[in-house]
């Protein structure tokens, strides 16, 4: 990528691409797809986020390029629909959402006229029907090729939708160009350790320096090689995230398969460290990483101490048809019927990543944040909170920007849903919020109400947040959830990793 940025800017070629790419990529700064934030370069952009690639965002939001985000998990599935040949993908995901075509189909500029996104009605149902597209060109990268062009991961963080962008771009008559580390002799790689065969694979490009994410060089727990002690984690400071991950903590049941999304969300494989209970619940992100530590931060969608680690169509499949016990996402904004807003919001283009295809399809959802933003400081004493200087934002608003969650389509299906800051939790009723805990020291009229655009419905069982998430030592939540009641589902593993 950077040498087509180099090239373009000696030659000003190529020109007017269409760059498409799942996940949101660059380091936030001038790295990944940040490369083609030149006008003439681009011109259309169809992804997850904008939120690493901020060059991007700005175009986008000066119309300058054809922007649309759509779901991580549908842009995958549907490169792997490409590489088949099938007509496109047809889903649920998406819909009720900013990316129905009902309500914007995932445009985030004026010059995004094509509808890349359907309505098509089967079986009494509505559906979303993504569009296919030619891939002439795909970028996939690797760790090892040999002399025939077969590709491993060996050193890789994720695997994400490498075979399927190759077989998509081969079946489109493209070209598949593979950056690796280094190149091995012809018919050294054992055949089980090659994720893209060579004969999907036109030109391989060596770059020994090839760092593993964009903020890691190389990090051998990213690569499973090894697993590191738990001990070593850090342990997050008592503050208003810690707060937020804690409760989000008093969700877990013994042996739930969760999902951890980015922001705020990331503190809660923290939390199950310190409390000394990640072998009693599975964690997982979209990029494929089942079980262990989540990493957060610059370098999320990495994992270490992980059991499994799968290609993100697969592990998509499974979050659709429901397999996510419990979600753990993140909201920048909030209104009084339930709706989230995390793609656009405050003069920024986020994006909504994995987000629509977790929060849609999810049995329980617990949306976490701070109750205000900027420059929010809180303390703690007493079992209680106390605000020392309010955010200036409000989160809480009558009406969202863009719909990313909807909280009708959510009651419909009957999700249980929770929405968790610093100083309340409010539940999802009725498509209503309801205020259902408090907590100590704060004022119900001034730190809540007067910091909300409406008023929510106010539990007649009301009751004070846990003492224990204001504390100093650990929760001690141990003891709790291994004599809980696991979920029917997956109670034989979850009981013999309990007594174990």
């Amino acid at each position: 990528m950077e040498a087509v940025e180099q090239r373009f800017l000696a030659t000003r070629q190529p020109r007017n691409l269409c760059c498409v790419h799942p996940v949101g990529l660059g380091d936030r700064d001038r790295k990944g797809a940040s490369r083609f934030a030149h006008p003439g370069l681009l011109k259309r952009i169809v992804c997850g986020a904008f939120v690493d690639s901020p060059p991007i965002a700005a175009m986008a939001a000066s119309n300058l390029i054809e922007a649309y985000t759509l779901p991580q998990g549908a842009l995958s599935q549907l490169i792997r629909e490409i590489a088949a040949g099938r007509p496109g993908l047809i889903t649920h995901v998406g819909l009720n959402t900013f990316i129905d075509p009902r309500h914007g189909g995932g445009r985030q500029s004026e010059t995004a006229i094509e509808p890349l996104v359907e309505i098509i009605r089967l079986g009494d149902r509505d559906w979303m029907f993504y569009q296919p597209f030619k891939i002439d060109v795909a970028f996939i990268r690797g760790t090892t090729a040999d002399e025939d062009g077969n590709i491993s991961m060996e050193h890789e963080a994720v695997y994400g939708e490498m075979l399927s962008m190759a077989q998509a771009t081969r079946n489109s008559g493209g070209l598949v160009l593979a950056q690796v580390k280094r190149m091995a002799a012809r018919d050294s790689l054992p055949g089980k350790s090659v994720k893209v065969p060579g004969m999907l694979v036109d030109a391989v490009i060596v770059e020994p320096d090839q760092s593993q994410t964009f903020r890691t060089q190389y990090d051998a727990a990213y690569a499973g090689e090894i697993r590191v002690p738990v001990g070593s984690l850090p342990q997050l400071p008592l503050d208003a995230r810690k707060i937020v991950a804690r409760r989000c903590a008093l969700e877990l049941t013994p042996g739930a398969i969760c999902n951890i999304g980015s922001g705020i969300s990331t503190g809660l494989p923290l939390i199950a460290a310190e409390e000394g209970i990640l072998d009693h619940i599975v964690l997982t992100n979209e990029q494929g990483v089942v079980g262990g530590i989540p990493v957060d931060g610059y370098d999320f969608g990495a994992g270490r101490n992980y059991s499994a680690l799968i290609d993100q169509p697969y592990q998509f499949d499974f979050y659709d048809g429901g397999g996510i016990d419990l979600a753990y996402l993140s909201a920048a904004e909030i209104d009084r019927n339930g709706n989230v807003n995390i793609s656009r919001f405050a003069d920024k283009i986020i994006g909504v990543g994995g987000f629509v295809n977790i929060s849609q399809n999810a049995k329980k959802v617990m949306f976490s944040g701070t109750f205000t933003a900027g420059g929010l400081q809180v303390a703690c004493g007493e079992g209680g909170l106390k605000i020392v200087n309010e955010g200036r934002s409000r989160k809480f608003v009558e009406s969202v920007n863009q719909v990313s969650f909807s909280g009708r389509y959510s009651a419909e299906r009957r999700q249980e849903v929770l929405f968790i800051t610093e100083r309340a939790v409010f539940r999802l009723i009725n498509g209503e919020l309801e205020l259902i805990e408090i907590a100590k020291r704060v004022s119900l009229e001034n730190d809540i109400l007067a910091q909300m655009d409406f008023a929510p419905k106010i539990s007649a069982s009301l009751k004070p947040m846990d003492e224990r998430l204001f504390g100093s030592g650990p929760m001690g939540i141990l003891a709790e959830l291994a004599g809980a009641e696991p979920p029917v589902h997956p109670r034989l593993r979850s009981g013999r990793r309990i007594a174990a």
